[in-house]
């Protein structure tokens, strides 16, 4: 018999395990690895309970992970130009006022009123302070928009030009 781990041929071999696999070694070599006893652990059967709670443990670290489900995130509202311009119009300020009255450029507020500019973080909690409005809202992420529906897929039709 020729031991799996030095080459040699020798008279008898062993069955040990070395750095988890099984090997037929020497009894030389043998020192380098535990016992192997076959089908026993600890001196105990493997059982078909341990079995599946193996393949279930074993299920659960093959799954893929999203590292992004159940986390929410805070997005500014959609129409947060029209949410501002209806809360300070409420106020009774016009635009120059309200400007004034937050330090900002009037300029800067008029393009934010028309959606043509994304306030900052900062900003945006200086008009709600101002206003007293919430711009902002927690946001699901991982949720699918428009439930799946058929008609939101993309097909060739879409690329295709009609005259």
């Amino acid at each position: 018999m020729i031991c799996e781990m030095c080459g040699k041929d020798v008279p008898v071999t062993k069955n040990v395990i070395v750095e988890g696999s099984k090997l037929t070694v020497c009894p030389n070599c043998a020192r380098f690895g535990e016992d192997y006893r076959g089908s026993q652990r600890d001196g105990a059967p493997v059982t078909q309970s341990v079995i599946e709670e193996r393949l279930q443990k074993r299920e659960r670290r093959m799954k893929s992970k999203d590292i992004y489900a159940g986390s929410t995130s805070i997005e500014l509202v959609d129409d947060y130009g029209g949410v501002i311009r209806e809360a300070r119009e409420a106020k009774g300020m016009d635009l120059d006022e309200f400007a004034a009255s937050i330090l900002e450029k009037k300029g800067t507020l008029s393009k934010i009123e028309s959606n043509n500019l994304i306030p900052d973080d900062k900003l945006i909690k200086k008009i709600e302070k101002a206003l007293g409005i919430k711009l902002t809202e927690a946001v699901q992420s991982g949720v699918t928009v428009g439930g799946g529906n058929q008609s939101n897929k993309m097909t060739l039709a879409n690329f295709i030009k009609k005259e």
